[in-house]
C-alpha cells in the first residue's frame, strides 16, 4: 500500500491509526522474520479499531470503504477546502489529487483474501458487510451517515481514479469537508492546546415556518440571513423582546434551514469573548458563512466583558471577515443594565451623557434589532392549536383552550414556550393513560 507517496491527502491525525497498521500489514505478512504472533496481534488491532469506528460513526456494510470514504471526507486540504461550495476547480492541482486518488482506489480494491488465508482471524466477515449494534451517530446526524455510506459504495464501484475525484468532488460541493461541512452547529471550548471549536450533534429539528405568528420579525431575519448566505451586504442582528417568544428558536431555525447554502452556526458564551480573535482566525479563510451566535446577551452595569464584543463588532483594527455576522438574543433592547442614576444629575460622574452613550453603544453596533413581543391572548390560543395539530393532541378544542388558560395562569403567562410546554404536559398526560 503506497500511503507514503500521498501528496494531497496526508496528515490524517489519529484518524490515520488504522491505515498506518493495515499498510504495515499488507506489506509485512508474508515477511518471514515478522513473527507469526506480531502479524496476528496487529490485525486484531485493525480490527478493533475498524469496529469501534463503525459503532461510532453509525457505519454499515463494507466498513473498511467506508472508513477510507470518512477519511477523504474529514481531510482539510488545499484541493478540498478549494472545492467546497464552489465545486471543481483549475490548475495543477488537479493532477496531485489525481494521483492520490489512484492510491485510494488501490485501497478500494485491496483484497484480503490471501491475507486471512496467511492469518486466519475470527470476525473478519464481519467488516464487509457490518450491521451496528445501534442506528445512531456519534459522530454525525443521521443524513451525513448515511451520505457518507452511499460515497463509500460509490467510490468503492466507480470505473477508475477519475471517477472517483469527480464524485469526491461532487461531494465536496454538495456537503463540503471536515467539521465545517459536515456538522451545522458548533459550541467553544478551552482547552490546554488553546480554543477549539467543535460541533454540536444534535441540534433541535426546529424549523421558522414551526415557530407560530411572528411574520414581520421572521421575514426580517430571513431577508439579512439569505443576504449573508448570498455573499450581500448583512448586518449583525438582535433579537430582543420577552421571555419565551421565539427568539432562540428562531436562530435553530436559521440554522436549519440555511446549512445546504453554506451557513454554519457557532454558539458563544460571555465568558468566552476572550477568545474572538481564536475563532475567527479558524474561519475568517473557509467558503462557509458563519454565524456567532450569543443567547439571552445581557450586562450588569458593573460588568465590562462587553468591551470585548464592541471592538470585534466595530472598532478594532483589524477588519472583521466578511464570511461572519453576529446574532444575538436578549430580553434587554440596550443589553446593559440601565439605571435612573445614570441620567440623575448630582452624581459622582461629570459627564452623564459620556456613561449613556458607553451603555448604549454596544446595542447601538447591531445593524438590526428584531422585536419579539408578549403574544396576545387571541395569539396565543393560536399557537397552542397549532402545536395540537403539529403533535396530533386528540382533544376537543374548547377543553384544550380552557386548559391551556389555567395552565399558563399558573405559569410563566402567554408565551410560545409556555404553549410547548402545556403540549409536553398534554402529551405525557396522554402517554401515560
Amino acid at each position: 500500500m503506497r500511503i507514503d507517496e500521498l501528496i494531497i491527502y496526508r496528515n490524517f491525525g489519529e484518524e490515520g491509526e488504522l491505515l498506518q497498521k493495515i499498510s504495515w500489514l499488507m506489506e509485512n505478512y508474508k515477511v518471514e522474520s515478522v513473527s507469526h504472533i506480531q502479524k496476528q496481534k496487529v490485525y486484531y488491532e485493525c480490527l478493533h479499531l475498524l469496529l469501534a469506528i463503525a459503532e461510532k460513526s453509525g457505519f454499515c456494510g463494507n466498513l473498511w470503504h467506508c472508513y477510507l470514504a470518512e477519511l477523504l471526507v474529514s481531510n482539510e486540504n488545499s484541493y478540498s477546502t478549494a472545492c467546497e461550495i464552489t465545486g471543481p476547480v483549475e490548475g495543477s492541482i488537479n493532477d496531485a489529487v489525481l494521483h492520490d486518488i489512484e492510491i485510494f482506489r488501490e485501497l478500494f480494491d485491496a483484497d484480503f483474501a490471501d491475507l486471512n488465508k496467511t492469518i486466519p482471524v475470527n470476525g473478519f466477515p464481519l467488516i464487509e458487510n457490518y450491521i451496528p449494534a445501534q442506528q445512531e451517530s456519534k459522530v454525525y446526524n443521521s443524513r451525513i451517515r448515511d451520505r457518507i455510506c452511499t460515497l463509500a459504495k460509490d467510490l468503492g464501484s466507480a470505473a477508475g481514479a477519475v471517477q472517483m475525484k469527480d464524485i469526491l468532488t461532487q461531494f465536496y460541493k454538495e456537503y463540503g469537508v471536515g467539521k465545517f461541512g459536515l456538522h451545522k452547529a458548533f459550541r467553544v471550548l478551552d482547552t490546554e492546546e488553546g480554543t477549539k471549536i467543535v460541533p454540536i450533534l444534535n441540534i433541535a429539528h426546529v424549523y421558522l415556518s414551526d415557530l407560530v405568528g411572528y411574520e414581520a420579525a421572521k421575514q426580517k431575519l430571513i431577508d439579512n440571513t439569505e443576504a449573508f448566505v448570498s455573499h450581500r451586504h448583512a448586518n449583525n442582528v438582535l433579537l430582543y423582546g420577552d421571555a419565551g417568544t421565539g427568539k432562540s428558536s428562531s436562530i435553530k431555525g436559521i440554522a436549519n434551514e440555511y446549512y445546504d447554502k453554506g451557513l454554519r452556526i457557532i454558539e458563544l458564551y460571555r465568558y468566552q469573548f476572550k477568545d474572538l480573535n481564536d475563532i475567527i482566525a479558524q474561519i475568517k479563510n473557509r467558503h462557509y458563512r458563519f454565524i456567532i451566535y450569543m443567547d439571552d446577551l445581557s450586562f450588569e452595569d458593573f460588568e465590562t466583558d462587553y468591551k470585548y464584543l464592541k471592538a470585534f463588532i466595530e472598532g478594532g483594527l483589524e477588519k472583521k471577515p466578511s464570511n461572519v455576522l453576529i446574532y444575538a438574543t436578549s430580553n434587554r433592547r440596550h443589553l446593559i443594565r440601565e439605571n435612573y442614576s445614570d441620567k440623575l444629575d448630582g452624581e459622582l460622574d461629570m459627564h452623564t451623557s459620556d456613561t449613556m452613550q458607553e451603555k448604549l453603544s454596544l446595542a447601538s453596533r447591531f445593524g438590526m434589532a428584531i422585536y419579539y413581543g408578549e403574544p396576545t391572548p387571541k395569539e396565543f390560543k393560536e399557537i397552542v392549536l397549532a402545536l395540537a395539530r403539529k403533535n396530533n393532541v386528540q382533544m376537543p378544542e374548547e377543553e384544550l383552550l380552557a386548559a391551556a388558560n389555567k395552565w399558563q395562569v399558573s405559569h410563566a403567562g402567554f408565551s410560545g414556550r409556555v404553549a410547548q410546554q402545556f403540549i409536553d404536559y398534554v402529551l405525557g398526560t396522554m402517554e401515560k393513560k
